[in-house]
């Protein structure tokens, strides 16, 4: 296919202005910096808590309106093995923004934390809070790639343009601002990207509808008489733990992401947080609805009569491409271009969050408190940057050949699902977790969701749970195997917690059984003397902040 070049020419235009505003937002964020009081490096992470409502609203829409969530909710309209029913992403998002204010957004402003593994950190340690980072690294390393290849399929389709040469160049430009200024950096484009991404896919609805090519939606909705598909879909009951799983990963999962913490805590008040998360819940929801009308109306094509050609694109595996292919032979070029750039700018604007949660909360609970806890504040922000880069070069190099953006997307948030939100929703909300349950709960939750297994990764199941199907030599779980894993791992920890609890307190368990020393300092209250060599064992449990 040759290169499109006045697309190529537009896209380039639409980077080099992301990558200005960037610059200009970096300059902003220094200038904090010089009047900043306290940490310099909260004005990094966290905007110095000066971020308004409106760019707030801004940032965290565009967050969550990445290139899996505009790709991946066309692709399951398109499917003809989902539809519309099973395009979970616009209402989770809305339910997961809507959970986040009512019951993590108070908590976590008003106790001014910065990452949000503060919490953990201060009920429980280092060793810990560093257990946790891993499952959040990888989420955000996975998040970087789907987002990514979701744009690199998306430039070859429209502009003829190597997949490989795309996802360097935006990788690039998402990590160059991204390293300069931060969150201001972060935050300002968003308000750009979000603007194109809102004008340019509504711009392009009215050339799929009219499209001569394109039967009447309402038509299509149950029976597509081409196809022999509809772009409704439909829910069996064999297939409804599947459905619930999937919706309730993307809308409880999405409350243990840095990246929604962080605009959180960038706020001014606890009460502008939850204005800020409501605000972004209808956002988000309206954001989705081109996605479904382009996948509505791919379904609803007779791609015999463009270019394209038979078999359609279901047929020849390429589903996950959808949308770009839906814009280049369904629409006029220059709308088709708009239409890259609005993927593009969804890429920049969900990648360049994901960066900088992981870079943030590795400098503020792993090297800031563990590994240089004398640190100055501009080797603090040297290793902001550093690790922007080495998070944004794993994402990159995982997002090369990968057909289903769809399904990156859910595994980019399943272990933050399974492991992270128990322990975060005990330890704002249940005073009585402990060391030991948090713990229980970790490796419970791990060891649940690793023996499912993941055809994705290629990991097979050990666990069949009821109703798992084999297709194609892949076995696959239709049983909500996730929730099953989250909630075993939130039960575990709250019950080893209370049993811990009651056993040391009322003396049932020998007090030199605490090896990790939770206890030590609530004995010490009491006035009861503690043995020295129990002193000893404390070192696995460390100075908390």
């Amino acid at each position: 296919m040759a290169v499109d070049v006045p697309g190529l020419v537009a896209v380039v235009g639409f980077y080099i202005a992301i990558l200005v505003i960037g610059i200009w937002a970096s300059r902003k964020s220094k200038k904090e910096e010089k009047t900043c009081v306290g940490n310099k490096s909260e004005v990094t992470i966290v905007g110095g808590r000066n971020i308004s409502v409106l760019v707030g609203v801004f940032t965290m829409t565009a967050t969550w309106v990445g290139g899996g969530y505009i790709m991946g909710t066309a692709e399951a309209v398109y499917s003809p093995a989902q539809g519309l029913i099973w395009a979970v992403g616009p209402p989770a998002y809305l339910s997961n923004f809507l959970l986040g204010g009512l019951f993590f957004a108070k908590p976590m402003r008003s106790k001014r934390y910065v990452t949000m593994l503060d919490p953990f950190q201060h009920r429980y340690g280092n060793m810990f809070t560093t257990a946790l980072l891993l499952p959040a690294l990888a989420s955000d390393i996975l998040w970087v790639a789907c987002i990514l290849a979701a744009l690199g399929g998306t430039m070859s389709v429209i502009l003829g343009l190597s997949s490989t040469i795309s996802i360097i160049i935006s990788a690039a430009v998402s990590i160059i601002y991204t390293f300069l200024g931060g969150l201001y950096s972060v935050a300002y484009t968003d308000i750009i990207q979000l603007s194109f991404i809102f004008v340019s896919l509504w711009l392009c609805i009215p050339f799929l509808i009219l499209c001569p090519a394109v039967t009447d939606i309402s038509q299509t909705a149950f029976v597509n008489q081409s196809s022999g598909i509809s772009w409704i879909g439909e829910l069996e009951l064999a297939d409804a733990g599947k459905w619930a799983d999937e919706m309730l990963l993307l809308a409880l999962g999405g409350l243990a992401y840095q990246a929604l913490h962080q605009r959180i805590l960038s706020a001014g008040s606890s009460a502008q947080a939850q204005v800020t998360c409501f605000a972004a819940a209808g956002a988000v929801f309206v954001m989705g609805i081109p996605s479904v009308i382009i996948g509505a109306v791919a379904a609803s094509a007779d791609w015999n009569q463009t270019a394209y050609g038979l078999p359609p694109p279901y047929e020849r595996g390429e589903a996950g491409k959808i949308l770009p292919l839906a814009l280049h032979y369904l629409t006029p070029t220059w709308v088709s271009v708009l239409g890259i750039g609005s993927v593009a700018a969804a890429v920049m604007s969900s990648m360049d969050s994901a960066l900088l949660s992981s870079a943030s909360m590795f400098t503020q609970n792993i090297y800031k408190t563990t590994l240089r806890k004398q640190a100055s504040e501009r080797e603090l922000q040297r290793v902001i940057r550093v690790s922007v880069l080495v998070v944004g070069l794993a994402g990159t190099g995982l997002a090369f050949d990968d057909d289903s953006v769809f399904s990156l997307w859910l595994v980019s948030g399943d272990l933050l699902y399974c492991i992270v939100l128990p322990q975060l929703v005990c330890v704002l909300h249940f005073r009585c977790a402990n060391s030991y349950g948090a713990i229980s709960g970790y490796v419970g939750g791990l060891l649940l969701r690793v023996l499912s297994g993941e055809p994705l990764l290629g990991i097979p199941p050990v666990l069949l749970f009821p109703g798992w199907r084999e297709q194609d030599g892949v076995i696959k779980q239709y049983f909500p195997f996730r929730t099953v894993a989250m909630l075993c791992s939130l039960m575990c920890l709250i019950i080893v917690s209370w049993l811990t609890e009651l056993g040391f307190c009322h003396q049932l368990i020998p007090q030199s059984w605490d090896v990790l020393g939770v206890f030590k300092e609530r004995r010490e209250a009491e006035g009861e003397k503690i043995p020295v060599h129990q002193e000893g064992m404390d070192f696995i449990h460390n100075t908390k902040l």
